[in-house]
């Protein structure tokens, strides 16, 4: 199996101020011959009717605030950056693009595209139903990882590109993801997926729908500047080349300390912390020390994300994993 290249260090990406006031526009089926959405993509694209992500009993749906702390937590967490300020890698407008990743919401009716794959043997087959003009990680001059997301919630199916280019009636992208949102299927083993980690991306974001409501349910996702070789479930890919056992592996969950007191945040960031000390954060790529991911939307407060920073890896731990796989 190839191994997968590290990815560069995530940078802050981009939104596009639209001023929207309320539940972002959702794409529906073009009329024919059309090869983009019939309404703009918008930046944190759509309702998902309150719809779970995955089975409750999904490990992304699951409680470890119970869970013991792994032997190896305190070294792992160093390697990633005990120091390291907490980055709300997610927010408003930076330099004009979206701050965060963007995801779109379609319907059954939505046109089918082809993709193509620089790595196809560990990608889904298409046709993607993915808009043309779907919004694009860093916007569309982005040399990022340029993530595009889609849910169809008629299917409810998550559709995940990196690297993703639209072409006149087609995709090109390095990877490419389907997963089944009623299902607990994982991929294949060492297969990755449009995240270093073979897992899905839209689940671990913190998305400002969520965040309003009031509660996230589920983990959210977190970068690592150095990651071991190696991967614990539910991750199914590597993208480190060390075998120190201080490195943590893909799949690694952190989980914000109890102890730590968030009376202090307001209560939009209370909602996030609650579910990183309730729910935690994969590690699901190489970036940044704690750059924790989350949705664009033009109603988020960037100074009140800032402060997510007054946090640091050391107020994280890592639950007890389960057997480190192999790349």
């Amino acid at each position: 199996m190839r191994t997968f290249p590290i990815r560069p260090l995530m940078i802050a990406s981009v939104l596009l101020a639209i001023g929207c006031s309320g539940a972002s526009t959702v794409a529906t089926a073009p009329p024919p011959g059309d090869t983009t959405s019939s309404n703009p993509p918008q930046p944190s694209g759509g309702a998902l009717g309150n719809k779970l992500v995955f089975p409750a009993d999904n490990p992304w749906n699951r409680d470890v605030s119970g869970d013991p702390v792994d032997p190896g937590s305190t070294a792992m967490v160093a390697s990633c950056g005990a120091t390291a300020a907490v980055h709300p890698d997610f927010g408003t407008v930076y330099n004009g693009a979206p701050n965060g990743i963007p995801y779109l919401v379609v319907h059954s009716g939505q046109q089918k595209f082809p993709a193509t794959f620089d790595y196809a043997d560990e990608s889904d087959p298409g046709p993607y139903p993915i808009p043309l003009d779907a919004p694009i990680e860093g916007g569309p001059a982005s040399t990022g990882d340029r993530h595009v997301i889609v849910v169809d919630v008629d299917a409810w199916k998550l559709y995940e590109l990196y690297d993703a280019h639209p072409g006149s009636a087609s995709w090109t992208a390095g990877s490419g993801a389907v997963f089944d949102l009623s299902s607990d299927a994982l991929r294949p083993a060492g297969w990755t997926s449009a995240d270093a980690a073979g897992l899905p991306i839209f689940p671990g974001l913190v998305r400002y729908d969520e965040v309003v409501a009031g509660a996230i349910n589920h983990a959210l996702r977190v970068t690592c500047p150095h990651t071991r070789k190696g991967y614990v479930s539910p991750a199914r890919h590597q993208a480190g080349s060390g075998t120190d056992p201080s490195l943590p592996p893909m799949g690694a969950r952190f989980r914000l300390k109890a102890s730590v007191d968030i009376s202090g945040y307001s209560p939009q960031l209370q909602v996030i912390l609650k579910a990183l000390k309730k729910y935690g954060m994969f590690l699901a790529d190489n970036g940044s020390a704690f750059y924790l991911s989350g949705a664009p939307d033009s109603r988020w407060n960037d100074d009140d994300l800032h402060n997510l920073s007054k946090l640091h890896g050391s107020d994280f731990e890592i639950v007890q994993m389960g057997t480190v796989s192999g790349p």
